[in-house]
C-alpha cells in the first residue's frame, strides 16, 4: 500500500468530470449506480437548495430517478459495455436492472450526437502541432551516432536492379540495420536507406468519420514496403514518470510528423519496427499488406492502459476487442484471456531462444560488466577493457573468439582458454593439447609451463609457483 496520501492517474492530470458524463456513484451500503452528471441550474429546485460543498455536483441516478449531490472522490467513468454486479430480478434488483438500460441508451444517445458534431467539423484543420522531420531530443536525451568502422556492412552485389531494397536479401535489412552510403558496397544506390533519406510514399491527412483524424496513401504500396517514421520529441523517465528509467520514449503529441495521425486498428496494414540506423535506434511503420492507394493507414497502438479507464476502439475491424490495449478477438468472434495461451507461448520462446552467458570475462576471468557475444549458441563475455574498447559496440557483435587472430577471417581452431582462435590456413602448430581432459589451448612457445598453467597463471596468479599450487 502507498504511504500517506495517494492519487490516481485521473486526478495527477488534472482531469475533472464534465456534464453530461454517465458515471457510476457510490453512496453509503448502496452498490455502484450508474448516473448522469446535471449542471445545478437543470435540477429541480428543492434539488439546488440541498446542502452541499464547494466542488460537489449533481447527480440524476438512473433506474430511481432520484438526485443527489456528490464529489469526484466517489465516482467514475461509465464505458460502453458496463454491466454491473449481479442483482435479482424482483424489488431493487429489478430497479437496478432497469438503471442499466437507461444509461445504455443514454450512452449511445450522447456518442451518435458527438459523432455527429465531428462529421460536421470536417473543414477544420488538424489540431495544431509542430512538424519536424527527425527526432528532436528533449532534456538529458540523447541521439547516439556510430563511428563508421562499427557499421556493418552487407554483401549485396551494386550490379542488382535495386540493391538492398525491401524485396532483396540483403543481410542488413533483414537484421533491421540501414544501409550508411560509405560502408555498403553499393553505395548512393543503396536502397536500404529510407529513414536517412526520408523516402515516404505520399499521403493525406483526412477527417475520418468517429475517429477523429487519420492518414491515407495516395498510392499503392506493397507489403513490406516503408510507410514513414515514427516521428517526435525523444522524452525520458522524468517526462514519462510511468515507464522504465533510462528508457527513451517517443512523444508525437506536440512534435511529430504525419505518422502522428495514423489511426490505431485491431487488424492493421502496417506495422512497428525498431530499427538501428546510424548507431541509433529509430522506430519505422513498414505495410504488412498490400495497401491499394485511398486506404486509410493503421497500425496496432499495443497501448497499456493504466488507472481505471480504458479507451474505446472505435477501428471498426471484424476482429475488433473493443478497447484499446485488449487483444484482438480470434475468428469464432471470442477474445482469447491472456492468460495461458499467452503464457505458454512466452515460456516457450524463452526456453528455445535464451543461451545461458557466462558471469565472468573469457579473457580476465573476473566479473563485473561484460559485454556478451551475439554469436548463436556462444555463451562467452568481455569487459569493455579487455577488448580495448570504451563503448558498447553497436549492433550485433561477434567475440574475438570467433575470428582468425592472424588475418581476422572466421575460426576454425579454438583455444578452449582464452579468446584466441585460428582459421584453417593459420591453425597448424598455433594449438596443442591441454593438461585438463586434453582441450586444445595455445600457450608461449618459450614458456616451460604446460598451456593449462600459463592461463591459470595469466588468470590472475602472481607467480608461476602460486599458479601450480593452487593446481595442487
Amino acid at each position: 500500500m502507498p504511504d500517506g496520501s495517494w492519487f490516481c492517474n485521473d486526478c495527477r492530470a488534472g482531469k475533472k468530470p464534465k456534464y453530461r458524463d454517465i458515471i457510476w456513484v457510490k453512496l453509503g451500503t448502496y452498490r455502484w449506480w450508474p448516473a448522469e452528471i446535471h449542471h445545478p441550474k437543470n435540477v429541480p429546485t428543492n434539488i439546488q437548495h440541498l446542502r452541499h460543498e464547494i466542488g460537489e455536483f449533481p447527480v440524476f441516478f438512473f433506474g430511481s430517478k432520484d438526485y443527489f449531490w456528490t464529489h469526484q472522490g466517489r465516482v467514475f467513468p461509465y464505458m460502453e459495455g458496463d454491466r454491473g454486479s449481479k442483482y435479482q430480478k424482483n424489488g431493487i434488483g429489478k430497479v437496478f436492472k432497469n438503471a442499466l438500460l437507461e444509461a445504455e441508451a443514454r450512452f449511445k444517445e450522447i456518442k451518435i450526437k458527438r459523432e455527429a458534431k465531428e462529421a460536421q467539423e470536417n473543414s477544420r484543420k488538424p489540431p495544431p502541432y509542430k512538424f519536424i522531420k527527425v527526432n528532436k531530443p528533449f532534456g538529458k536525451v540523447q541521439v547516439y551516432t556510430a563511428d563508421i568502422s562499427e557499421i556493418p556492412k552487407c554483401n549485396c552485389k551494386p550490379a542488382d536492379e535495386r540493391p538492398c531494397g525491401f524485396e532483396s536479401e540483403c543481410l542488413n535489412r533483414m537484421l533491421q540495420y540501414e544501409c550508411h552510403p560509405q560502408v555498403c558496397p553499393s553505395g548512393e544506390r543503396c536502397c536500404n536507406q529510407d529513414f536517412t533519406k526520408r523516402l515516404y510514399p505520399d499521403t493525406k491527412i483526412i477527417k475520418t468519420p468517429g475517429k477523429g483524424w487519420g492518414l491515407i496513401a495516395l498510392r499503392d504500396i506493397k507489403k513490406g514496403e516503408f510507410v514513414n517514421e515514427y516521428i517526435g520529441e525523444l522524452i525520458d523517465e522524468e517526462e514519462c514518470r510511468a515507464r522504465i528509467k533510462y528508457d527513451r520514449i517517443i512523444d508525437a503529441g506536440p512534435k511529430g510528423n504525419y505518422s502522428r495521425f495514423m489511426n490505431h486498428s485491431c487488424q492493421p496494414n502496417c506495422e512497428t519496427q525498431k530499427w538501428t540506423v546510424n548507431g541509433d535506434t529509430r522506430v519505422g511503420l513498414f505495410a504488412v499488406c498490400d495497401v491499394p492507394a485511398g486506404t486509410e493507414l493503421t497500425f496496432n497502438y499495443n497501448l497499456d492502459c493504466l488507472g481505471n479507464e480504458k479507451t474505446i476502439c472505435r477501428c471498426g475491424a471484424p476482429n475488433c476487442s473493443g478497447f484499446l490495449g485488449d487483444r484482438p478477438k480470434n475468428s469464432n468472434g471470442h477474445t482469447e484471456p491472456k492468460g495461458k495461451r499467452f503464457k505458454r507461448k512466452y515460456r516457450r520462446r524463452k526456453s528455445e531462444g535464451k543461451k545461458k552467458s557466462e558471469d565472468e570475462c573469457f579473457r580476465c576471468g573476473d566479473g563485473g560488466q561484460l559485454v556478451l557475444c551475439d554469436k548463436k549458441n556462444c555463451t562467452k563475455a568481455y569487459h569493455l577493457s579487455c577488448l580495448n574498447l570504451t563503448k558498447r559496440p553497436f549492433g550485433r557483435w561477434d567475440c574475438p573468439w570467433h575470428h582468425c587472430d592472424v588475418c581476422g577471417k572466421n575460426s576454425e581452431a579454438f583455444c578452449q582458454l582464452c579468446p584466441n582462435s585460428f582459421c584453417r590456413a593459420h591453425q597448424e602448430g598455433a594449438l596443442r593439447p591441454g593438461a585438463a581432459a586434453g582441450e586444445l589451448c595455445c600457450g608461449d612457445d618459450e614458456s616451460p609451463l604446460s598451456s593449462w598453467e600459463w592461463h591459470r597463471l595469466r588468470q590472475g596468479s602472481s607467480s608461476p609457483s602460486a599458479a601450480l599450487e593452487s593446481e595442487l
